[in-house]
């Protein structure tokens, strides 16, 4: 929210119910009064109780001191976690600008409500966690069993080790958000059950958003828990490392937020540096960059002298101004007539492996190349030791990024390559192979990186096809065959 967003926002209350009947209207008398007239509405959500939560809920919409309020009755029970997905689609859908989630069993306090928006309503924050565990001894004191405590704080350990947060408490269910936090995050994709609410944490971290937390009461009551602690304390860790290594490129996720461009790989001979290496002493050249992305690799061959034109389906924001030309094309259907012809280098830098017709865009390049023109290729080694491991165990499967990224459409071992850079009209003038990315994967320190950098890089050298992560190649065109006659 910006500006006059600020001053009078769309506050919403979203009331998640399940066999709330002896509870929810209590707990709904419990909101502010002097707070009531700043809500927008009232959303109380029934997620197919089998009691008469629905009825209660729709008697104190009845109420003339009740602000607007809209009662929905799920015909299935959707889950805690699903159940949040209907209201923020819905609260985003009917205009809200902030949103607090409430409990209708009552354990979280109503009367906290003023201060669970405020500092968004101040522009502080975009997402706002009542906490617990702030207060020493207030979680004990509210009713809060040892055994629940204990297990509150080592998890939210672990959860703070394992994604670098300072946050008090993971699992309070007391919280407000912007909605334009909310769109900003694939949380539909979330799970239905109780650990939904640490895998919104992690995408809002994961997004950037700020995350600021306020003390609240605990309040254990006689309401009915449905949560089974082992299997959640199960599902969270294995949310967060599933999400640290789906962050890394491993494995696929669809709840943890995919980039939008391609990475430009620098720095531990990666290819897009040895690509840039491999262009060191050729004069000002005309470059035609396939799969630019953003263009981050056409800003540093710009910085370099070159004359840069981008293709790419998507059009990332800046990749106008990182290039000196862009289409905006697929490359399933060749490469476009408006980029032109004559360019002195083209760059496929991790490009054909994405394609469905890989030979008829290499065949393709001809047409645009520049007599002895050359082509510099990078392509990821299927025979490289992990696909053939995952392969091996049984698990293969996709990753997020890598050579099991799962938007490659081929796989290429060395001579697979060969064969079909050959086939396409090239001869192959140099032929290097790179090590794994450890700047990519790992957050080790400096010493620890090069000592494993230096152990790759010698494995690499002794078996290629087994180690080697990337192949990049230096093409140029088959020489055209001429027969010469000699007149005597």
């Amino acid at each position: 929210m910006k500006g006059n967003d600020l001053a009078h926002p769309r506050i919403g209350i979203l009331v998640v119910a399940y066999n709330a009947e002896s509870t929810l209207a209590a707990t709904l008398d419990r909101v502010p009064a002097d707070f009531r007239e700043r809500i927008a509405e009232v959303i109380v959500l029934d997620d197919a109780s089998h009691d008469d939560t629905f009825a209660r809920g729709q008697d104190w919409a009845r109420r003339p001191d009740a602000p607007r309020t809209l009662v929905v009755r799920h015909t299935k029970n959707l889950g805690y976690g699903g159940n949040q997905k209907a209201a923020y689609k819905l609260a985003i859908e009917r205009g809200l600008d902030i949103v607090v989630l409430l409990h209708g069993d009552g354990q979280y306090a109503p009367e906290m409500l003023p201060e669970m928006v405020a500092p968004l309503e101040r522009g502080e924050c975009d997402a706002v966690m009542g906490s617990r565990m702030m207060e020493k001894g207030a979680a004990r004191r509210g009713g809060m069993p040892l055994y629940k405590l204990v297990g509150n704080r080592i998890l939210t350990r672990a959860e703070n080790s394992l994604l670098g947060s300072e946050l008090t408490e993971f699992h309070s269910g007391y919280r407000a958000y912007s909605t334009s936090a909310l769109r900003d995050i694939p949380f539909e994709h979330n799970a239905d059950g109780f650990d939904f609410d640490t895998q919104i944490i992690v995408q809002l971290l994961h997004a950037g958003k700020r995350i600021l937390e306020i003390p609240i009461p605990t309040f254990y009551g006689d309401e009915i828990c449905y949560v089974n602690g082992m299997r959640y304390a199960k599902d969270v860790i294995k949310d967060v490392l599933e999400y640290r290594l789906v962050a890394m490129g491993f494995g696929t996720s669809e709840w943890v937020p995919k980039p939008r461009d391609y990475a430009f790989k620098d720095g531990d001979g990666s290819s897009h540096a040895l690509v840039l290496q491999m262009m060191a002493g050729m004069p000002g050249c005309r470059i035609l960059d396939l799969g630019c992305s953003g263009g981050l690799f056409a800003a540093h061959a710009r910085a370099a002298g070159h004359e840069v034109t981008g293709v790419d389906c998507l059009e990332i924001p800046g990749v106008r101004e990182r290039t000196d030309h862009f289409v905006k094309a697929s490359l399933e259907e060749g490469i476009p007539e408006e980029v032109g012809d004559g360019f002195d280098v083209i760059v496929a830098a991790d490009v054909i492996e994405h394609l469905s017709r890989p030979g008829e865009v290499l065949r393709d390049m001809c047409r645009v190349l520049r007599p002895g023109g050359q082509v510099l290729l990078s392509v990821p080694n299927f025979e490289h030791w992990y696909p053939r491991l995952r392969v091996v165990l049984g698990l293969f499967g996709y990753d997020r990024r890598g050579i099991l990224d799962e938007t490659h459409l081929r796989f290429f071992t060395r001579r697979t390559l060969r064969r079909l850079v050959r086939a396409s009209g090239f001869d192959i003038l140099e032929e290097l192979t790179t090590g794994l990315p450890f700047r990519a994967i790992s957050e080790a320190d400096g010493r620890r990186l090069r000592l494993s950098r230096t152990i790759d890089n010698g494995l690499v050298r002794v078996r290629p096809t087994l180690f080697g992560y990337q192949y990049i190649m230096r093409l140029t065109p088959h020489a055209e065959e001429t027969v010469h006659v000699e007149v005597i």
